[in-house]
C-alpha cells in the first residue's frame, strides 16, 4: 500500500507500507500518463518534474500488480531562476550576493530555481514562505573561505531590558558559531527540494583540521534555529564542516528521501541532529557518515535548565546508515529529556553501534527518557547492536573527572540523569563482532527496565576487538553476549544469540532478569 507523505509545487514523496525495512519487497516502475517518472526498490521515493497545484494519479507498477494513487501538488506563487539575479554557477565566480538577492526579494509562496550548474557561496540566510528546488546536476557548494564566514554570537544582548535572544549554538551549549551554510532563525514554511546537492566543502578547507583552536564553533550545512514547518526532500547533502542538519528547538520539521554523505574519517560529521526539537519526522533517508547518522539531542544542563525543551514526537522510519559510530542515537546532550521516539523499518550496515543511547553524570535529573521504542529493525555488520551507556566520557571539560568515572554509588542530586523503560523488539542482526548488547547502567540511578523480544543476533566468522561503548578505562571485548549492568528490571523474550563467547547473558546489580518467563539469577 503506498502513502503520499510529502507534497511540494513541484514533486510528490511517496511511502510503502510493508514489513520490510528501507527496501521494498520487490521493484517498481512509477508512471503519470503512461509515462515513467521514477522506478527503485526502496519503500521511499520521490516523484520530481510536475506542475504546481495539479492533480496527479501516479500509478506503481510491482511484478504482480498495480496501485493507483492520487495527490494534488502544492500551489505557488511564482518560480525564477537564481540565473535571472546574476547567479554564475560556474563553480568559481561566488554566487552569494546573487542568491541572496533572489530570496531576499521573491515573495511569499515563490520558488527559486537553481539550474544545473556548481553556486560558489558563503553562508544563505533563509526567510519564511520559499520553496528553494536544487535541480539534478545543481550543487550548492560552501565557500572554503573561513575568515569569511560571519561568527553567530550565542545570545544578543536585548537592547530595551527584555530577555536576551538566543542565536548560536553547539554540542548542548549556546556558544558563538560560525553562521552555517544554510541558515534560518524564527522562520516558517520552508521547503528546500530537488534532486541537486548542497555540498559543505569540508574537505577542501580547514573545517576538519585544528578546529579545537576556531574562535568559534563550526558552521552545520543546514541550521534551523526556532523554525517552524520546514520540509527537506530528495536532496544529498554532504561533506559538511561538522553536523550536516541540525534543527534547534524547531517544530514540524520533515526530512525525507535525503542522502546525506561524508567520508568515514571527517570528525564530528553527524548527518541529522534534532536539538530540542517537536514533531521531526525523519522517514526513507540515507546516510554514510563520520559519525552518529542521526542523534536526538535536548542540550546540556545548563541550557535545559534555562529553557526547559525535550525532544518530543519524532519519528524515524525507513531509513539505511551505511557508515557511522551509531545508526540512531539518544544523546548524549538529553538534559531536558526525550519522549515519544518511534524508530522503524530500518536497516543499518557496518555502523559501529546501532541503536544507541548515551548519558552520563552531570546531565541533570530532567534528562528523562519515556516512550521510546524500536522496532523491525535489520542490522548487517553491526560491531554491537544495542548499546546503553551512563559513562560517555566525550564532548565536556570534566569528561575524565572520577566524577564522570568512578562505580562508587554516588550521592543523587540535581545532576544525576535517570533512565526510565526501554523496548527493543523485531530485530535480526548478523555480523556482529563486539557485544551483542552492553546496557551499563549507573549505580546510584539504575536504567528502570530493559525489554527484548523477538531479536536473532549471530556473530561473525572472525571478530575483532573493540570497545562497545565510550567510557573511561573501557576494555576490549569481543563476541560478548547480552551485558547488563544496573538495571532493575530485565525482559528476555525468544532472544537468540549465535556464536557468542562464554555465557548467553552477563547480568549485575539488577533486581529481576526474567528469559522466557523464567527468572534467572
Amino acid at each position: 500500500m503506498a502513502e503520499i507523505i510529502f507534497t511540494a509545487g513541484t514533486c510528490a514523496c511517496i511511502e510503502l507500507t510493508n514489513d520490510s525495512p528501507y527496501f521494498a519487497p520487490e521493484s517498481y516502475t512509477v508512471t503519470i500518463d503512461g509515462q515513467v517518472k521514477a522506478q527503485g526498490n526502496t519503500n521511499v521515493f520521490t516523484i520530481f518534474d510536475l506542475n504546481p497545484n495539479t492533480e496527479y494519479k501516479a500509478v506503481i507498477h510491482y511484478p504482480g500488480g498495480e496501485e493507483t494513487i492520487a495527490f494534488k501538488t502544492a500551489e505557488e506563487t511564482c518560480c525564477v531562476s537564481v540565473r535571472d539575479f546574476g547567479a554564475y554557477g560556474d563553480g568559481i565566480h561566488e554566487d552569494t550576493g546573487a542568491i541572496q538577492a533572489a530570496i531576499n526579494f521573491i515573495p511569499e509562496g515563490g520558488r527559486i530555481y537553481f539550474p544545473e550548474g556548481t553556486y560558489l557561496t558563503l553562508p544563505l540566510a533563509l526567510k519564511s514562505h520559499i520553496t528553494l528546488e536544487i535541480a539534478k546536476g545543481a550543487t550548492i557548494l560552501a565557500s572554503t573561505q573561513r575568515e569569511r564566514y560571519p561568527i553567530i554570537k550565542a545570545r544578543a544582548a536585548s537592547l530595551t531590558g527584555g530577555e536576551d535572544l538566543p542565536l548560536a549554538s553547539f554540542e548542548g551549549n549556546e556558544v558563538d558559531a560560525y553562521e552555517s551554510i544554510i541558515h534560518a532563525a524564527y522562520a516558517e514554511d520552508i521547503t528546500l527540494i530537488g534532486q541537486g546537492t548542497i555540498d559543505g566543502n569540508g574537505q577542501n578547507g580547514d573545517w576538519w583540521k585544528g578546529f579545537h583552536e576556531f574562535p568559534a564553533a563550526r558552521p552545520r550545512v543546514i541550521f534551523l534555529n526556532r523554525c517552524k514547518k520546514v520540509a527537506l526532500c530528495g536532496l544529498t547533502v554532504q561533506n559538511g564542516p561538522t553536523w550536516h542538519i541540525h534543527p534547534f528547538f524547531s517544530r514540524d520539521v520533515s526530512l525525507l528521501d535525503l542522502f546525506i554523505k561524508a567520508p568515514k574519517v571527517s570528525p564530528n560529521t553527524d548527518a541529522i541532529d534534532p536539538e530540542s526539537c517537536d514533531g521531526v519526522r525523519i522517514i526513507g533517508c540515507r546516510f554514510s557518515v563520520g559519525d552518529d547518522c542521526i542523534a536526538v539531542k535536548s542540550g546540556k544542563i545548563e541550557m535545559a535548565r534555562r529553557y526547559k525543551v525535550s525532544a518530543d514526537h519524532h519519528t524515524i522510519r525507513n531509513c539505511l546508515m551505511d557508515d557511522g559510530h551509531g545508526a540512531v542515537t539518544l544523546g548524549s546532550e538529553l538534559s531536558a529529556g526525550i519522549k515519544n521516539l518511534t524508530v522503524s523499518h530500518c536497516y543499518f550496515k557496518g555502523t559501529d553501534r546501532g541503536l544507541r543511547i548515551k548519558s552520563r553524570r552531570g546531565r541533570g535529573k530532567e534528562s528523562l527518557i519515556t516512550n521510546v521504542s524500536f522496532n523491525n529493525i535489520r542490522m548487517e555488520n553491526v560491531l554491537t547492536p544495542i548499546v546503553i551507556n551512563l559513562w560517555y566520557n566525550c564532548c565536556d571539560p570534566d569528561r575524565e573527572s572520577e566524577y564522570v568515572w568512578s562505580r562508587e554509588k554516588l550521592p543523587v542530586d540535581d545532576r544525576t540523569p535517570h533512565l526510565g523503560e526501554f523496548a527493543f523488539r523485531n530485530m535480526v542482526c548478523t555480523g556482529t563482532e563486539v557485544a551483542a548488547c552492553y546496557i551499563d547502567g549507573l549505580p546510584e540511578s539504575p536504567i528502570k527496565r530493559v525489554v527484548m523480544e523477538d531479536i536473532s543476533i549471530t556473530f561473525a566468522d572472525e571478530c575483532r576487538e573493540g570497545v562497545p561503548a565510550m567510557q573511561n578505562f573501557a576494555k576490549k571485548r569481543s563476541r560478548l553476549g547480552l551485558y547488563l549492568d544496573n538495571v532493575e528490571e530485565i525482559e528476555l523474550n525468544r532472544v537468540t544469540l549465535k556464536g557468542q563467547e562464554g555465557s548467553e547473558v552477563v547480568a549485575d546489580h539488577y533486581r529481576t532478569l526474567l528469559r522466557d518467563g523464567k527468572a534467572l539469577g
